[in-house]
């Protein structure tokens, strides 16, 4: 692949996970904020260890939002809480099928 191949590869990956994570925040401020705010998510005694623990949480969560939540949307959700307050790794199943692994 030449060079500039991979750049532009690499920009349209980066502008479709920052697409993923604001539709995720946009989804968390409008389905899970209003039983709890963001701190819940910076306690030091957490469960979560990995993303496999995190898109468990939020999967066994969402249906308390009365919203039915696609896969793709807790996806985004993940990304979002991910990215703003676990920092667990950036490896998504989404980003592994989009990179062929």
């Amino acid at each position: 692949m030449r060079p500039a191949s991979l750049l532009i590869a690499f920009c349209l990956a980066s502008a479709a996970w920052a697409q993923d994570v604001e539709r995720g925040r946009l989804l968390y401020e409008t389905h899970c904020g209003g039983c709890h705010y963001e701190r819940v998510h910076e306690r030091l005694k957490s469960e979560i260890r990995d993303l496999a623990d995190l898109r468990g949480a939020v999967a066994r969560w969402a249906p308390q939002t009365k919203h039915r939540f696609t896969p793709e949307e807790i996806e985004d959700v993940v990304q979002y809480l991910n990215a703003t307050h676990y920092r667990l790794g950036s490896a998504t199943a989404r980003e592994q099928r989009r990179e062929g692994r």
